[in-house]
């Protein structure tokens, strides 16, 4: 009865009879859901259209519009915001033909919305393309019940502590599975670049990783994962965080960190260039904490506290293998010599657009200091 009392009442329709609707044919004409980042940098939303056949390519969708006023992105008096089409996906919920397709905001004026990160991401991956950038993401979520409660938490306590739940396997210590295998299997079917899953150190938290992606793909790839996932936990009854510390107290936070490389680190020789970027990076601390959360680093403040996995916030650090550093070398890329570091810093909630736009001003363009170099002007 606790379970059942902690999903959303939507989950208990008969799926059943929707299985029924959905086997009708649609005589050529194509579902296309339109998702995007609301006002909030966190949230994303959707609306659908009818086409009538199927887009083969992005250039296929036609734009659209929304009531801005209605996502905290426009005034009520001149509300309509555009909608950009910038990535397809096959629809792993209507499944083929039908489409989901990722878009860009741009207000009233065709200035992109304060939200619309990806704006500037674009323009600074275009500089850097010839570094062939690679990013693998590692999204940390946490499963909660519709009460906002740590989804299979007891009601009135908590589980035992941390240990036996990462990479764990058993009723007593994974809860969620099914969401997690399901969204899963969703991002294959989509198109996603997701590349493996885990369950985490605390009781109802789990990881995704998406990559390798080169440039804005990464935050194309990953903010589409996202919408899938808060959209399997709508089918399911149950909501995902992205909370940096859902829960206070000795419980892991929850981060995405961020794996990257260039051309020349990927190469024999690549570790001179991979320290050389930390070094950079070292000079730039406070810069990337802020933008590695939405809110400025504050939500990141409750989570780098320097236990739990993490470094402190007011403190860079690296170190091969280390998971308490600001950036972790993994052990087999200091064995040998080239390949890829790993920035543990970005929080849970952080856009995945901003971190890796960050990265590169940093490590490829060689911005310094916490102002940013605006490009348009070149």
């Amino acid at each position: 009865r606790a379970v059942a009392m902690s999903v959303s009442h939507s989950s208990r329709l008969n799926k059943l009879v929707r299985e029924q609707y959905m086997r009708l044919p649609q005589d050529g004409l194509v579902q296309v859901t339109y998702v995007w980042i609301d006002g909030s940098g966190e949230g994303v939303r959707c609306k659908s259209r009818t086409l009538d056949k199927e887009p083969k390519s992005i250039e296929d969708v036609p734009e659209w519009n929304f009531d801005g006023s209605s996502t905290a992105q426009a005034e009520g008096s001149n509300s309509d915001m555009f909608l950009v089409p910038v990535r397809m996906f096959r629809d792993p919920f209507c499944l083929d033909p039908n489409k989901l397709v990722l878009c860009e905001v741009l207000k009233y004026n065709r200035k992109p919305a304060e939200t619309n990160l990806r704006h500037t991401c674009k323009k600074v991956m275009d500089l850097v393309k010839e570094s062939h950038p690679w990013f693998g993401m590692e999204q940390e979520y946490t499963l909660l019940g519709i009460n906002g409660h740590p989804y299979g938490w007891p009601d009135n306590g908590f589980p035992g502590p941390q240990g036996p739940y990462y990479c764990g396997v058993g009723a007593d210590k994974v809860y969620g599975r099914d969401i997690v295998e399901s969204h899963y299997k969703a991002c294959l079917y989509a198109g996603v670049k997701i590349c493996g899953t885990n369950a985490e150190v605390m009781p109802s938290q789990w990881e995704f990783q998406v990559g390798p992606c080169e440039g804005i793909e990464m935050g194309d790839h990953l903010w589409m994962a996202r919408f899938i996932l808060h959209r399997v936990c709508e089918d399911f009854g149950v909501v995902a965080t992205l909370d940096p510390k859902p829960m206070t107290g000795n419980w892991n936070g929850a981060g995405c960190h961020t794996n990257y490389s260039t051309e020349e680190m990927r190469r024999e020789g690549g570790l001179k260039h991979i320290e050389a970027a930390i070094e950079k990076l070292s000079k730039r601390h406070d810069y990337h904490i802020c933008v590695y959360d939405p809110r400025g680093g504050r939500d990141n403040s409750r989570r780098l506290t320097g236990h739990h996995e993490t470094s402190n916030i007011f403190e860079f650090s690296a170190g091969v293998a280390n998971r308490g550093a600001s950036i972790r070398i993994p052990r087999q890329v200091g064995q040998d010599g080239y390949g890829y570091f790993e920035d543990r810093r970005p929080a849970a909630n952080c856009d995945p657009y901003a971190v890796t736009e960050a990265i590169m001003r940093t490590t490829v363009l060689n911005e310094t200091g916490v102002e940013t170099k605006d490009y348009a002007d070149h």
